[in-house]
């Protein structure tokens, strides 16, 4: 454990990391009650993740409590693939990272720009940017990112936080893809038909 001690009871950087994912939520969709659980999974993912990377090893107290023994680096704590591909863990949440805050920032450009009109007050339909390949670029950003994450220091609550977090906001699409049938009628349901909800020509 000796190579990750620098990771831990570094308080600053719990609070640094907390921060820079967690002002991540300023570029997202906000606009009603239903928002707030899955902004709150996430945030508690990203404490989750901040903690267990650089404040206290968590999971590994708890699982080596329970069956007896010190865990090897990388399972549930450490960098995740240490052992198999050294820091490619670190390069791959970096890599996640940068397309999930591309993916977030995009699509908040073109709903910002383009979908609210403060002189009418009505809304268009976006399908351009990255709307014109899939419907909740932002939702897929946040997965990616939050996915990255897990990949370099998956712990006990990320792992059960992640699928979690999935399903609100699925969840959370599904409403909001409600409330735009009732605001653009067909015009929706044509663009649902040429688009992917979160992975263009997948899913």
């Amino acid at each position: 454990m000796e190579t990750f001690d620098s990771h831990f009871y570094n308080w600053f950087g719990v609070i640094f990391f907390s921060v820079l994912y967690g002002v991540i939520l300023l570029f997202m969709p906000f606009y009603k009650k239903m928002d707030r659980k899955p902004a709150g999974t996430y945030l508690a993912f990203v404490i989750a993740f901040a903690i267990e990377m650089h404040g206290i090893p968590f999971s590994m107290y708890v699982i080596s409590w329970i069956i007896g023994k010190n865990l090897p680096v990388g399972i549930l704590w450490g960098h995740t693939l240490f052992d198999t591909i050294g820091y490619w863990g670190m390069y791959i949440n970096i890599a996640c990272g940068a397309v999930g805050l591309f993916l977030i920032m995009n699509g908040w450009y073109n709903i910002y720009k383009k979908y609210w009109s403060k002189e009418t007050g009505t809304g268009t339909l976006v399908e351009t940017g990255l709307y014109k390949y899939i419907r909740h670029p932002q939702y897929t950003g946040l997965l990616l990112l939050s996915f990255g994450m897990m990949i370099e220091w998956a712990t006990l609550p990320l792992l059960i936080l992640y699928p979690v977090m999935i399903y609100m906001y699925v969840r959370l699409a599904k409403k909001e893809e409600e409330d735009m049938i009732d605001e653009f009628g067909s015009a929706y349901q044509d663009y649902m038909k040429r688009t992917k909800m979160f992975i263009p020509h997948l899913v």
